[in-house]
């Protein structure tokens, strides 16, 4: 048999998006720990560790064959431990509600939602795709979307959407009738209204993004009630203050950036630096070209699993290939669209940069799932 062929620019474009992650979480965590009198290298330390783990399990990924993913158990299992553990995380956490946190590990597990949804709809389209249109595949679909991101919504906006996204692309390309998807898009998109008025927080997020004056508000609510229900629930007294802080980190690095280590505003002005704005101190440190690199590097990903969908050997390869790489991709836009003051804030990771365990293990194994449908597409395509 022939030997497979890794994709090198694939392999290479992850393995430097890594690095600099690390180094950036360093550079975030490093500085923000000596000011508050902590351990300067703890979070980098517990990072590095978590990538260390990340690591051999993409290359384990990477020499299987995806095909062994084509099984009711790997479908429905993983789908099932997260839908069991998001319950618990709920309780655990009593602050934000995302964690399962013990003396040994912390675990975010809508994190995992989003590898273990895509092998599901993979799965479960490559078994209807005769009868992709009828209810004993619509049904099941739906169902099992609207709960899964349904508990997730309930902590998580940012995560919900990025489950959502990746499953719409797929069943479009699986043939799912329009009217069905527009339907589908309709309820989605109601559901996630509703998310947002149930948490004050959100929906200030929102109302600072599209009218931070209340001009237009004013006019619609003229007793002040709304504005009055978001601004108990608004830590400081400008929801804006985090965009406005990443903003001016990337405007400060301007072309060629301030040097790792030397940007300002991670020094306790920035909140999150390390995690959702971690983009920001990218820009303030190396630059505009440091910047549009990174965004390139996601770009190149999407690219190589697009590619993928053209040349995997069965459908299952196709669907995973393309839900994965859509995945990442929703997921680095819409953490740099938060930052750049394009979209209101949600906590969403930037993958592979941002500080956080399970967010970096949660990429690296989509990732290599997609390097073992890559491996067999290289394969095809040499031999032809």
């Amino acid at each position: 048999m022939a030997r497979k062929q890794t994709d090198w620019t694939l392999f290479f474009t992850v393995m430097m998006m890594t690095c600099i992650g690390l180094i950036m979480v360093y550079s975030a965590t490093s500085v923000t720990a000596a000011l508050r009198g902590g351990d300067m290298e703890a979070s980098f330390l517990r990072q590095l560790f978590a990538a260390l783990i990340s690591f051999f399990l993409l290359m384990w990924l990477k020499r299987q064959n995806y095909l062994l993913l084509k099984d009711p158990m790997w479908a429905f299992i993983p789908l099932g431990l997260v839908l069991a553990s998001l319950p618990i995380a709920y309780f655990m956490d009593g602050r934000t509600h995302r964690w399962i946190r013990t003396p040994l590990i912390q675990l975010q597990p809508s994190e995992f939602a989003k590898p273990a949804l895509i092998v599901f709809v993979a799965y479960f389209l490559t078994r209807r795709m005769a009868a992709i249109n009828s209810r004993y595949t619509l049904l099941p679909a739906a169902m099992t979307l609207a709960v899964l991101s349904g508990v997730v919504l309930v902590s998580d906006l940012g995560t919900s959407i990025a489950l959502v996204l990746p499953v719409i692309a797929l069943l479009y390309v699986a043939g799912i009738r329009k009217r069905y998807l527009l339907g589908a898009a309709g309820v989605a998109l109601l559901v996630m209204t509703v998310g947002v008025a149930v948490k004050p927080y959100r929906m200030a997020r929102v109302i600072a993004f599209v009218d931070p004056d209340y001009n237009v508000i004013s006019k619609i609510d003229p007793n002040g009630w709304l504005k009055g229900y978001v601004s108990n629930s608004t830590s400081t007294t400008d929801p804006n203050y985090q965009i406005n802080q990443a903003k001016i980190a990337v405007g400060s690095g301007g072309a060629l950036g301030l040097g790792i280590m030397g940007g300002r505003q991670k020094m306790l002005f920035l909140p999150e630096a390390h995690t959702d704005c971690i983009y920001a101190v990218v820009g303030e440190e190396l630059g505009l070209w440091g910047a549009s690199a990174l965004l390139g590097g996601y770009f190149v990903i999407f690219w190589r699993g697009f590619r993928l969908f053209w040349l995997a050997k069965e459908d299952f390869g196709r669907f995973l290939a393309l839900g994965i790489s859509i995945s990442l991709l929703v997921q680095a836009l819409i953490n740099i669209s938060v930052v750049l003051g394009m979209g209101p804030a949600k906590g969403i990771p930037l993958p592979l940069i941002s500080y956080g365990g399970s967010s970096l293990m949660s990429t690296l194994i989509s990732l290599g799932i997609l390097m073992s449908v890559s491996e067999d597409a290289q394969w095809l395509e040499s031999a032809s």
